[in-house]
């Protein structure tokens, strides 16, 4: 599937991006089914390492249980890619823009999102194809850096990653980014209500 009709499909309806790191498979599994309970459709799992791929792997099971979606993150090679392909995952995230990932999973068909930190690689991805990007880190180029780079690039999707929780995720989404990603902050009842209350899901 095109990645901006994939992103666009599960983002809109929901606009948070669960990211689960460096945890073991059984804590991966729960912190998924709690991001599904309460409404959250995108899973992603990074695999920086060799070892986060048998949590990958119990993710990826998990959601074919539950007709959800679960990603890889952190993929920085070509063979990062390949593996995850293999396993199916449903899209790949990267944290910046990386040539030989972005047109291997153009040629795949994967749904990727590549980061961005600067107005050069936003030209770079678009001209790759690639209209839905993650800004990151995005706690530290703030929201008014997402205003000001969609008066240039409006036809950009966002996705604000990078220190992003219940407290600043309102104002990045205000400031016209389609998505936003969190990690730990999931891991808290009361943060996924306030989450609840200011994106409006």
């Amino acid at each position: 599937m095109d990645a901006a009709e994939f992103f666009g499909r599960h983002l809109d309806r929901n606009p948070i991006l669960g990211i689960f790191r460096n945890l073991d498979p059984p804590a991966t599994v729960r912190m998924c089914e709690r991001a599904w309970a309460s409404g959250i459709e995108l899973i992603e799992v990074p695999v920086q390492t060799a070892d986060a791929y048998p949590s990958l792997r119990a993710a990826l099971d998990a959601a074919r249980a539950n007709g959800k979606s679960v990603g890889a993150g952190t993929v920085t090679t070509a063979e990062q890619l390949a593996a995850v392909s293999e396993l199916g995952v449903a899209f790949t995230v990267a944290p910046g823009l990386h040539p030989e990932v972005a047109a291997e999973s153009l040629r795949l068909g994967l749904p990727h999102l590549p980061g961005v930190a600067t107005s050069t690689e936003i030209a770079a991805a678009l001209a790759r194809g690639f209209t839905w990007l993650k800004a990151f880190p995005a706690a530290q180029l703030g929201a008014d850096w997402i205003k000001a780079q969609l008066a240039p690039f409006p036809g950009v999707s966002f996705v604000a990653t990078g220190g992003i929780d219940a407290s600043n995720a309102a104002a990045f989404l205000a400031a016209g980014c389609r998505g936003v990603a969190l990690g730990s902050a999931l891991n808290d009842p009361d943060a996924l209500e306030r989450l609840r209350k200011v994106t409006n899901y």
